[in-house]
């Protein structure tokens, strides 16, 4: 699918669920990276990521346009368009669009590798798990304040 395909998209998408016209620009985005897409305030543009399209299929991308139009069209009408406003949930609701989007596969790959580093206190025999590595010279136990050893796996 290239920008062209995915105007139309949402040009219908828009016109089906909202029944309102979307007049602005809709592009893929490849360096959007924690996010299925964005609405631009300014420009009333709407940015996808190319890549929820290739791991997670249409229906996947067809939900956060859906989500994205919210933004749109509440904005546009002066509404409530933030994710914590009343307009914009009823809306979500309305159209069937997901108020967030789903995790992508090779991120959930990248949390389940990750190393875990166990420190241990001296005094309280407190353990403490941590994704990366912490500087035992400068940080000490929350609890009484002793001495933090490195402990191997």
């Amino acid at each position: 699918m290239d920008n062209q395909e995915l105007q139309k998209l949402v040009e219908d998408i828009s016109m089906e669920y909202f029944h309102k016209p979307f007049r602005h620009q809709a592009t893929f985005n490849a360096r959007l990276k924690t996010t299925g897409g964005r609405y631009l305030l300014k420009s009333h543009d709407i940015e996808m990521n190319i890549k929820y399209l290739q791991q997670l299929g249409m229906d996947e991308l067809v939900g956060i346009i859906k989500h994205e139009l919210c933004h749109y069209h509440l904005h546009l009408e002066g509404k409530g368009y933030k994710h914590r406003d009343k307009d914009f949930k009823l809306l979500l609701d309305k159209v069937g669009a997901p108020r967030y989007c789903s995790s992508l596969p090779e991120n959930t790959v990248n949390k389940k590798n990750q190393k875990i580093i166990t420190y241990i206190c001296n005094g309280c025999h407190q353990i403490y798990r941590r994704k990366r590595k912490i500087d035992t010279k400068k940080y000490v136990c929350g609890i009484c304040r002793g001495k933090l050893i490195f402990k191997d796996g």
